[in-house]
C-alpha cells in the first residue's frame, strides 16, 4: 500500500507563489513509477495538472505551462509542485495521485485559494 499526504496549500494573492508537496509512504512506495497532480475547483471536474515519471518525463496541462513546475526527490518519495504567477482560476483543491504496478492511490488534497 501507498499512503500520500499533500501539504503546502493556502491563501495567496494573484501573482504569488506556492509550493505543494506530496509525501509518499508505505510498503510499496518504492514501486511508484509516476505521480500526478490534479486539481478540482468548485463545480468543475477534476483535471490533471502535471505528471512526473520515474524516468524523468514531465507533462503539464496547457493552462499551467510556464507557470508550474513538477519535481521529485531521487527516491520519488516526495513530489513537489512549484506554482508561480498564480491566478484566481488556479483556486482549487489539489490532489496527488501515485501509480504503482499494484494500482493507483490518491491523497486527501490540499486547498489552494488565490484571491486578493
Amino acid at each position: 500500500q501507498v499512503q500520500l499526504v499533500e501539504s503546502g496549500g493556502g491563501l495567496v494573492q494573484p501573482g504569488g507563489s506556492l509550493r505543494l508537496s506530496c509525501a509518499a509512504s508505505g510498503s510499496v512506495s518504492s514501486s511508484i513509477n509516476a505521480v500526478d497532480w490534479y486539481r478540482q475547483a468548485p463545480g468543475k471536474e477534476r483535471e490533471l495538472v502535471a505528471r512526473i515519471r520515474r524516468g524523468g518525463n514531465l507533462d503539464y496541462a496547457n493552462s499551467v505551462k510556464g507557470r508550474f513546475t513538477i519535481s521529485r526527490d531521487h527516491a520519488m518519495s516526495r513530489v513537489f509542485l512549484q506554482m508561480n504567477s498564480l491566478k484566481s482560476e488556479d483556486t482549487a483543491v489539489y490532489y496527488c495521485r501515485a501509480w504503482t504496478p499494484y494500482g493507483d492511490r490518491w491523497g486527501q488534497g490540499t486547498q489552494v485559494t488565490v484571491s486578493s
